[in-house]
């Protein structure tokens, strides 16, 4: 028992307590990386050039829970305080283009000449290699590119933008957590860390399993607005209510939509659900129902129900709704002016080991001085590295 109580004190802010992160990344794919390591414990280390300040792209809503240095790596100075910086690191996350670090000076091969053990996670649009490695990108290049999004949409009408971003969020930093925790697993038993190459396209491509199954095994190539889980059938898609808001059905499995089919008084249509010849005919008939009543109404009537159904709320539902409330996905946090806001809570639940929002974001370089003092750097050091611009 005392064993246990003391590995997890080591543990305390999570299962990655101990693990040193430094994070060269900026925008949306790497600092959301970073924050889940953070989130669980790992200490980050975010490291940005204060020339990045004017264009106004600090997203400071994925920098809880870390400390935000300011360095110039193509100065002298700051490389060689980069290099002081990472020599007790565990992890490098950097998010340029390709070839940027080989430039600067800071690439895999040059850092792990010096820390044998590190973990160098690189997120990029299309990858270290390739014909498309140097092109520029955004979110929706990615999901072009990589055939999702010419799933996304309604049919008869052009490809939808999502207003969430998949490939940053899950196929940039979702999918470099995990390549970083297998890397730091695998140390566990070599000894050497290795490199980590994530490219976001790669990872929208790898986002479509199902869409292959239906192409290959069923013969049905998926169309916009048009496939088994893209409202051609009556069973999975949305509808409007009489107040012009939506519910999503998703009775998938035939027991859930012949309960539906029962609730709406026409226990018919549960043999039909994916009658081609009655398709048109039932999708009328539940869009005209559906439409009757209010979104309100149908929340309360379908509560009842054992099929698969959700109001599509809109994000300030969200952040009030009592369910993620319970579940800690909306939390307050008090920022360093003393004043309390919601933020998102942490999705990954450890039992043992969990993570938590602790700190509120630091502003932009708030723990430069701090972070050089650590390194044992002087008050004359320091103030040298900013009149030189190194900081």
């Amino acid at each position: 028992m005392a064993k246990r109580s003391q590995e997890k004190k080591m543990l305390e802010n999570g299962a990655l307590t101990g693990i040193k992160v430094v994070d060269l990344s900026r925008l949306l794919p790497g600092p959301y990386c970073s924050m889940i390591l953070a989130d669980h414990g790992a200490r980050v280390i975010s490291v940005e050039d204060k020339r990045f300040l004017a264009e106004g792209l600090f997203l400071n809503t994925v920098n809880r829970n870390k400390e935000h240095i300011t360095l110039d790596l193509k100065s002298e100075q700051g490389k060689a305080i980069f290099f002081r910086l990472i020599a007790d690191a565990d992890v490098i996350l950097e998010g340029f283009r390709p070839g940027v670090v080989e430039k600067l000076g800071v690439d895999y091969k040059t850092v792990s000449e010096k820390n044998l053990g590190i973990v160098y996670c690189s997120v990029s649009g299309y990858g270290q290699t390739g014909a498309n490695r140097d092109r520029s990108g955004h979110d929706a290049n990615y999901l072009a590119l990589a055939g999702v999004l010419d799933l996304i949409g309604e049919k008869g009408r052009g490809p939808a933008i999502p207003g969430v971003q998949f490939a940053d969020i899950a196929g940039g930093g979702m999918n470099a957590v995990i390549g970083i925790l297998m890397a730091l697993l695998a140390r566990q038993k070599t000894g050497r860390g290795q490199y980590i190459d994530i490219s976001m396209t790669d990872s929208m491509v790898a986002f479509m399993p199902l869409v292959l199954f239906l192409d290959q095994e069923q013969g049905m190539t998926p169309g916009r607005g048009d496939s088994l889980l893209s409202d051609r059938y009556a069973c999975y898609t949305t509808y409007q209510t009489k107040d012009d808001r939506y519910i999503a059905i998703g009775a998938l499995e035939n027991h859930f939509w012949q309960r539906l089919c029962d609730h709406m008084g026409v226990p018919e249509y549960g043999p039909l659900q994916f009658d081609e010849s009655r398709r048109e005919e039932i999708l009328d008939f539940m869009r005209r129902r559906f439409g009757e009543k209010t979104l309100e109404h149908w929340a309360g009537a379908l509560s009842e129900v054992d099929t698969c159904w959700a109001s599509v709320q809109t994000f300030k539902e969200v952040l009030t709704d009592p369910f993620f409330t319970e579940r800690e996905m909306v939390v307050e946090l008090e920022n360093k002016s003393g004043k309390t806001t919601k933020t998102i809570g942490v999705p990954v639940k450890l039992s043992d080991t969990p993570g938590g929002v602790r700190t509120p974001p630091d502003a932009f370089g708030e723990s430069t001085v701090a972070v050089l003092r650590e390194l044992g750097y002087t008050e004359d050091d320091i103030q040298q590295f900013s009149d030189n611009g190194a900081i």
